[in-house]
C-alpha cells in the first residue's frame, strides 16, 4: 500500500492556502493565483497544457514530485466546482475541460450524491458522501501499490491533517501576504500530532517545506 501525500500544496507567508471569496473569475480565491507563481513557469506545468519548456531545477523537482507516483486522488468540493449545496444538474465537470490533469480515479468529498463522472485521459470523478474516511478507503483501492494525494482545498487537508492520516505533506511557502482567506494551521498542533518538518529549501519563488511522521506515529 501507497502512502497518503500532500504535494504541491501552496502557501502564503501568512498561512493562508487560498484567498477569500472564492467564484467562478476566481478559482483560487482573489490573489489565489499569486500563491502558485512557483509552479506556473515549470516545466511540469508547461507539459499539463501540452506546451514545451518550462524551467528546471528545485521548483521544477517539487513540480513534478507533486503529480508523479499517485493512482488516486481525493479533493474537497470547492476544488471541483464553485456551487454549493445540491447539484443544479451534471452541467458543471470541474475547472479543467474535458481533460483533467489526474489521469487517475479522483474521489469528490461532498454532502450531495452525484453520479461518477467519466472524463478524458483516465480521469473519473466519484462523489462521496460519507466522510474522509471512506474517501481514503476507497481511494487506496483504487491506488493499488501507488500513493493517494489529497489534493485540497485547505478544509480537506486540515481534516485529514486533524485525523493524523497524512504521511508526507510538501508545502510550497510563498512570499506573499494574502491578509485574509483560508488558514492551513490555525488550531492545529501538528507537533502533537506526530508531524515534523523532514527538508526545507528555498528558491526565489517559494520555500519547499517538507512535513513528515515520526517514525512510530
Amino acid at each position: 500500500m501507497g502512502r497518503v501525500r500532500v504535494a504541491g500544496f501552496s502557501l502564503s507567508l501568512d498561512g493562508f492556502g487560498a484567498g477569500p471569496d472564492q467564484s467562478l473569475e476566481d478559482p483560487l480565491g482573489k490573489r489565489g493565483t499569486e500563491l502558485h507563481r512557483w509552479f506556473f513557469g515549470t516545466r511540469t506545468f508547461q507539459a499539463m497544457f501540452g506546451q514545451g519548456g518550462g524551467s528546471e531545477g528545485v521548483d521544477e523537482t517539487f513540480a513534478h514530485r507533486s503529480m508523479d507516483g499517485f493512482g488516486a486522488f481525493i479533493l474537497g468540493r470547492n476544488m471541483f466546482g464553485p456551487g454549493r449545496g445540491e447539484w443544479p444538474d451534471d452541467g458543471w465537470k470541474g475547472w479543467w475541460g474535458d481533460n483533467p490533469p489526474y489521469h487517475a480515479p479522483t474521489f469528490i468529498l461532498t454532502h450531495h450524491a452525484r453520479e461518477p463522472l467519466v472524463m478524458e485521459g483516465g480521469t473519473t470523478f466519484h462523489f462521496v458522501t460519507d466522510g474522509i474516511h471512506a474517501a481514503l478507503e476507497r481511494a487506496r483501492d483504487a491506488a493499488g501499490t501507488l500513493d493517494v494525494k489529497i489534493g485540497g482545498g485547505v478544509s480537506t487537508v486540515r481534516q485529514y491533517l486533524q485525523a493524523g492520516l497524512i504521511d508526507e505533506l510538501h508545502l510550497a511557502i510563498s512570499p506573499v501576504l494574502l491578509g485574509r482567506g483560508e488558514s492551513l494551521f490555525e488550531g492545529l498542533d501538528l507537533p502533537a500530532l506526530g508531524y515534523r518538518v523532514t527538508d526545507s529549501v528555498a528558491t526565489e519563488l517559494a520555500t519547499h517545506v517538507v512535513i513528515g511522521r515520526e517514525a512510530g506515529d
